[in-house]
C-alpha cells in the first residue's frame, strides 16, 4: 500500500533506539521504552496552502533523518509496520 500525505503532513518511519545502554547493558524486550523522537522521512505532502491559495512547499525531503516532538505525530500501522504522521510544525530539525 502506498501512502501519500496531504497538505503539510509528513510520513515518518521511526528509528528505534538501540537495545543496549551506554555502559553496555542489553535491555530486555519487556523493558519500558519511550517513544522515539527520530525518524526517516518516507513521504511528504505538497505543502500548506495560504488563504490566497498559494502552496508553501515543505522544507524536508524524502530520505532525510529528522528530529520531531515526542507526542506530536500520530501513530499509524500499515501492512503490519508502524509509521508516524506529523505536521511540518512538529519537525524540530534535520539530522545531518
Amino acid at each position: 500500500m502506498k501512502i501519500k500525505p496531504l497538505a503539510d503532513y509528513i510520513l515518518i518511519e521511526p528509528i528505534k533506539e538501540e537495545e543496549k545502554t551506554k555502559s553496555g547493558i542489553f535491555l530486555p524486550q519487556t523493558a519500558e521504552k519511550e517513544r522515539p523522537e527520530q525518524g526517516r522521512v518516507i513521504a511528504v505532502g505538497p505543502g500548506r496552502r495560504t488563504e490566497e491559495g498559494k502552496v508553501i512547499p515543505i522544507s524536508v525531503k524524502v530520505g532525510q533523518k529528522v528530529l520531531f516532538t515526542k507526542y506530536g505525530p500520530n501513530e499509524i500501522k500499515v501492512d503490519g509496520k508502524e509509521y508516524l504522521i506529523a505536521k511540518e510544525e512538529d519537525i524540530l530539525a534535520i539530522i545531518e
